[in-house]
C-alpha cells in the first residue's frame, strides 16, 4: 500500500478532528489541460485543489489540521494499492 497525502481547505472549525476516518466524494472538471479531479470530504466539510491523479480509494484518515488566517488546511492520508 502507498499512502497519498491530500490537502483540503476547511472554512469552519471543529467539523472534523485528527484521527477521524472520512469519506471522499469525487467530482471532475473538464479544462483545457484535460480532465481534473477534485474531492470533497463528505458532507461538504472541506474541498481539495484540482489534481490530475485520480484516487483509487474514497476513504482516508485525517492526519493533521493546520489553522491559517481565515481557514484550516486539513491533511488526509489515503491508502492506495501499489
Amino acid at each position: 500500500m502507498t499512502v497519498r497525502k491530500m490537502e483540503f481547505r476547511m472554512e469552519r472549525a471543529g467539523l472534523i478532528q485528527e484521527g477521524d476516518t472520512v469519506q471522499l466524494k469525487e467530482d471532475t472538471s473538464s479544462t483545457m489541460a484535460g480532465i481534473m479531479y477534485y474531492y470533497t470530504i463528505r458532507e461538504a466539510v472541506a474541498m481539495s485543489n484540482n489534481t490530475r491523479k485520480r484516487l483509487r480509494n474514497p476513504e482516508g484518515t485525517v492526519s493533521s489540521i493546520q489553522a491559517c488566517e481565515s481557514y484550516w488546511t486539513v491533511t488526509v492520508d489515503v491508502e492506495e494499492p501499489d
